[in-house]
Protein backbone atom coordinates (compact mmCIF):
# COMPACT_ATOMS: atom_id res chain seq x y z
CA UNK A 1 0.00 0.00 0.00
CA UNK A 2 2.89 2.36 0.71
CA UNK A 3 4.02 2.02 -2.93
CA UNK A 4 0.51 2.50 -4.27
CA UNK A 5 -0.22 5.59 -2.19
CA UNK A 6 1.78 8.79 -2.12
CA UNK A 7 3.28 9.93 1.20
CA UNK A 8 0.53 12.54 1.55
CA UNK A 9 -2.19 9.97 0.95
CA UNK A 10 -0.56 7.52 3.35
CA UNK A 11 -0.41 10.18 6.07
CA UNK A 12 -4.14 10.79 5.69
CA UNK A 13 -4.90 7.07 5.99
CA UNK A 14 -2.60 6.63 8.99
CA UNK A 15 -4.08 9.67 10.73
CA UNK A 16 -7.62 8.39 10.16
CA UNK A 17 -6.72 5.02 11.69
CA UNK A 18 -5.10 6.77 14.65
CA UNK A 19 -8.04 9.11 15.16
CA UNK A 20 -10.60 6.30 14.91
CA UNK A 21 -8.69 4.03 17.28
CA UNK A 22 -8.43 6.63 20.04
CA UNK A 23 -11.98 7.86 19.46
CA UNK A 24 -13.34 4.37 20.06
CA UNK A 25 -10.98 3.49 22.91
CA UNK A 26 -11.69 6.69 24.84
CA UNK A 27 -15.46 6.54 24.40
CA UNK A 28 -15.99 2.82 25.05
CA UNK A 29 -16.19 2.99 28.89
CA UNK A 30 -18.68 5.87 28.64
CA UNK A 31 -20.61 3.99 25.97
CA UNK A 32 -21.01 0.92 28.16
CA UNK A 33 -22.03 3.02 31.16
CA UNK A 34 -24.60 5.09 29.24
CA UNK A 35 -26.00 2.05 27.46
CA UNK A 36 -26.43 0.21 30.77
CA UNK A 37 -28.07 3.24 32.37
CA UNK A 38 -30.54 3.61 29.51
CA UNK A 39 -31.30 -0.12 29.43
CA UNK A 40 -31.57 -0.89 33.14
CA UNK A 41 -32.04 2.23 35.26
CA UNK A 42 -35.00 4.49 35.88
CA UNK A 43 -34.13 8.07 36.73
CA UNK A 44 -35.42 11.61 36.06
CA UNK A 45 -34.21 12.95 32.74
CA UNK A 46 -33.68 9.53 31.17
CA UNK A 47 -35.37 10.58 27.94
CA UNK A 48 -33.36 13.78 27.89
CA UNK A 49 -30.14 11.77 28.17
CA UNK A 50 -31.34 9.44 25.42
CA UNK A 51 -32.05 12.44 23.22
CA UNK A 52 -28.66 14.02 23.88
CA UNK A 53 -26.89 10.76 23.08
CA UNK A 54 -28.63 10.47 19.71
CA UNK A 55 -28.53 14.18 18.88
CA UNK A 56 -25.37 13.93 16.72
CA UNK A 57 -27.23 11.53 14.42
CA UNK A 58 -29.94 14.13 13.81
CA UNK A 59 -27.99 17.37 13.74
CA UNK A 60 -26.00 18.30 10.64
CA UNK A 61 -22.38 17.29 11.32
CA UNK A 62 -21.27 20.88 10.69
CA UNK A 63 -23.49 22.02 13.57
CA UNK A 64 -21.94 19.42 15.85
CA UNK A 65 -18.48 20.58 14.84
CA UNK A 66 -19.43 24.20 15.50
CA UNK A 67 -20.75 23.32 18.96
CA UNK A 68 -17.51 21.47 19.69
CA UNK A 69 -15.55 24.53 18.59
CA UNK A 70 -17.61 26.77 20.89
CA UNK A 71 -17.10 24.36 23.80
CA UNK A 72 -13.57 23.00 23.33
CA UNK A 73 -11.97 25.75 21.28
CA UNK A 74 -9.28 27.88 22.90
CA UNK A 75 -11.94 30.45 23.82
CA UNK A 76 -14.60 27.91 24.77
CA UNK A 77 -15.42 27.45 28.44
CA UNK A 78 -14.11 23.87 28.50
CA UNK A 79 -11.26 24.54 26.09
CA UNK A 80 -9.88 27.37 28.23
CA UNK A 81 -9.93 25.23 31.38
CA UNK A 82 -8.25 22.28 29.68
CA UNK A 83 -5.62 24.50 28.10
CA UNK A 84 -4.76 26.59 31.18
CA UNK A 85 -4.93 23.83 33.79
CA UNK A 86 -3.79 20.74 31.92
CA UNK A 87 -2.20 22.01 28.70
CA UNK A 88 -4.69 20.02 26.61
CA UNK A 89 -5.74 21.59 23.31
CA UNK A 90 -8.32 20.05 20.99
CA UNK A 91 -9.02 22.73 18.38
CA UNK A 92 -7.01 22.30 15.17
CA UNK A 93 -5.18 19.26 16.57
CA UNK A 94 -5.51 15.56 15.76
CA UNK A 95 -6.87 15.06 19.26
CA UNK A 96 -9.75 17.35 18.30
CA UNK A 97 -10.41 15.16 15.28
CA UNK A 98 -10.57 12.17 17.62
CA UNK A 99 -13.01 14.03 19.89
CA UNK A 100 -15.25 14.97 16.96
CA UNK A 101 -15.16 11.40 15.63
CA UNK A 102 -15.98 10.03 19.09
CA UNK A 103 -18.98 12.34 19.46
CA UNK A 104 -20.36 11.42 16.04
CA UNK A 105 -19.80 7.68 16.53
CA UNK A 106 -21.02 7.54 20.13
CA UNK A 107 -24.74 7.06 19.32
CA UNK A 108 -24.04 4.00 17.18
CA UNK A 109 -21.90 2.45 19.89
CA UNK A 110 -24.46 3.10 22.62
CA UNK A 111 -27.36 1.78 20.55
CA UNK A 112 -25.63 -1.52 19.73
CA UNK A 113 -24.58 -2.10 23.35
CA UNK A 114 -27.97 -1.05 24.72
CA UNK A 115 -29.79 -3.55 22.47
CA UNK A 116 -27.42 -6.28 23.67
CA UNK A 117 -28.09 -5.40 27.33
CA UNK A 118 -31.84 -5.35 26.81
CA UNK A 119 -31.62 -8.84 25.30
CA UNK A 120 -30.13 -10.22 28.53
CA UNK A 121 -32.70 -11.61 30.96
CA UNK A 122 -32.58 -9.40 34.08
CA UNK A 123 -33.37 -12.47 36.17
CA UNK A 124 -29.84 -13.75 35.51
CA UNK A 125 -28.41 -10.62 37.10
CA UNK A 126 -30.93 -10.77 39.92
CA UNK A 127 -30.04 -14.41 40.62
CA UNK A 128 -26.37 -13.52 40.95
CA UNK A 129 -27.32 -10.64 43.24
CA UNK A 130 -29.34 -12.90 45.53
CA UNK A 131 -26.24 -15.06 45.99
CA UNK A 132 -24.47 -12.09 47.51
CA UNK A 133 -22.47 -10.88 44.53
CA UNK A 134 -21.91 -7.08 44.47
CA UNK A 135 -23.46 -5.20 41.58
CA UNK A 136 -20.12 -4.44 39.95
CA UNK A 137 -19.14 -8.10 40.19
CA UNK A 138 -22.43 -9.10 38.57
CA UNK A 139 -21.77 -6.61 35.79
CA UNK A 140 -18.24 -7.91 35.22
CA UNK A 141 -18.96 -11.66 35.44
CA UNK A 142 -22.53 -11.98 34.15
CA UNK A 143 -23.62 -8.98 32.10
CA UNK A 144 -20.43 -8.09 30.22
CA UNK A 145 -19.70 -11.63 28.96
CA UNK A 146 -23.28 -11.95 27.71
CA UNK A 147 -23.26 -8.62 25.90
CA UNK A 148 -19.76 -9.02 24.46
CA UNK A 149 -21.04 -9.55 20.88
CA UNK A 150 -22.99 -6.31 21.20
CA UNK A 151 -19.94 -4.48 22.52
CA UNK A 152 -17.87 -5.74 19.60
CA UNK A 153 -20.56 -4.71 17.14
CA UNK A 154 -20.74 -1.27 18.74
CA UNK A 155 -16.96 -0.86 18.62
CA UNK A 156 -16.74 -1.82 14.94
CA UNK A 157 -19.66 0.43 13.98
CA UNK A 158 -18.14 3.32 15.90
CA UNK A 159 -14.75 2.73 14.32
CA UNK A 160 -16.23 2.69 10.82
CA UNK A 161 -18.23 5.84 11.55
CA UNK A 162 -15.14 7.58 12.94
CA UNK A 163 -13.17 6.63 9.82
CA UNK A 164 -15.80 8.28 7.63
CA UNK A 165 -16.46 11.39 9.72
CA UNK A 166 -16.02 14.60 7.76
CA UNK A 167 -18.39 17.48 8.57
CA UNK A 168 -17.80 17.82 12.31
CA UNK A 169 -14.07 17.17 11.94
CA UNK A 170 -13.38 19.75 9.26
CA UNK A 171 -15.43 22.36 11.15
CA UNK A 172 -13.71 21.74 14.47
CA UNK A 173 -10.09 21.09 13.46
CA UNK A 174 -9.99 22.32 9.85
CA UNK A 175 -8.13 20.40 7.11
CA UNK A 176 -4.40 20.71 7.78
CA UNK A 177 -2.27 18.20 5.81
CA UNK A 178 -0.26 15.97 8.11
CA UNK A 179 -1.99 17.26 11.24
CA UNK A 180 -5.78 17.11 10.94
CA UNK A 181 -6.33 15.94 7.36
CA UNK A 182 -8.13 12.62 7.73
CA UNK A 183 -9.13 10.27 4.92
CA UNK A 184 -12.47 11.98 4.07
CA UNK A 185 -10.84 15.43 4.27
CA UNK A 186 -8.07 14.32 1.92
CA UNK A 187 -10.61 12.97 -0.58
CA UNK A 188 -12.45 16.28 -0.44
CA UNK A 189 -9.22 18.24 -0.96
CA UNK A 190 -8.15 16.17 -3.95
CA UNK A 191 -11.57 16.59 -5.55
CA UNK A 192 -11.09 20.37 -5.41
CA UNK A 193 -7.78 20.23 -7.31
CA UNK A 194 -7.68 19.81 -11.10
CA UNK A 195 -6.26 16.38 -11.87
CA UNK A 196 -6.75 15.13 -8.33
CA UNK A 197 -9.40 12.58 -9.28
CA UNK A 198 -6.90 9.70 -9.40
CA UNK A 199 -5.65 10.41 -5.88
CA UNK A 200 -9.23 10.74 -4.62
CA UNK A 201 -10.16 7.45 -6.29
CA UNK A 202 -7.28 5.63 -4.59
CA UNK A 203 -8.36 6.93 -1.19
CA UNK A 204 -11.97 5.99 -1.91
CA UNK A 205 -10.79 2.44 -2.66
CA UNK A 206 -8.86 2.39 0.62
CA UNK A 207 -11.91 3.66 2.53
CA UNK A 208 -14.12 0.95 1.01
CA UNK A 209 -11.54 -1.74 1.80
CA UNK A 210 -11.22 -0.64 5.43
CA UNK A 211 -15.00 -0.43 5.87
CA UNK A 212 -15.56 -3.91 4.39
CA UNK A 213 -12.76 -5.38 6.47
CA UNK A 214 -14.26 -3.84 9.62
CA UNK A 215 -17.72 -5.24 8.86
CA UNK A 216 -16.40 -8.73 8.07
CA UNK A 217 -14.22 -8.72 11.18
CA UNK A 218 -17.17 -7.64 13.30
CA UNK A 219 -19.33 -10.43 11.93
CA UNK A 220 -16.64 -13.06 12.44
CA UNK A 221 -15.78 -11.98 15.99
CA UNK A 222 -19.44 -11.69 17.01
CA UNK A 223 -20.19 -15.20 15.78
CA UNK A 224 -17.10 -16.64 17.44
CA UNK A 225 -17.96 -15.00 20.76
CA UNK A 226 -21.61 -16.10 20.50
CA UNK A 227 -20.55 -19.70 19.90
CA UNK A 228 -18.19 -19.60 22.85
CA UNK A 229 -20.89 -18.18 25.14
CA UNK A 230 -23.43 -20.76 23.95
CA UNK A 231 -20.98 -23.56 24.64
CA UNK A 232 -20.84 -27.01 23.02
Amino acid sequence: MTDWLSPEEWRAVALSLRVSFWAVLASLPFGIFVAYALARWRFPGKQVLNGLVHLPLILPPVVTGYLLLLTFGRRGWAGQVLDEWFGIVFAFRWTGAALAAAVMAFPLMVRAIRLAIEAVDPRLEEAAGTLGAPRLWVLATVTLPLILPGIIAGVILAFAKAMGEFGATITFVSNIPGQTQTLPSAIYSFMQVPGGEAQAARLVAVAIAIAMAALLLSEWISRAVARRIAGP
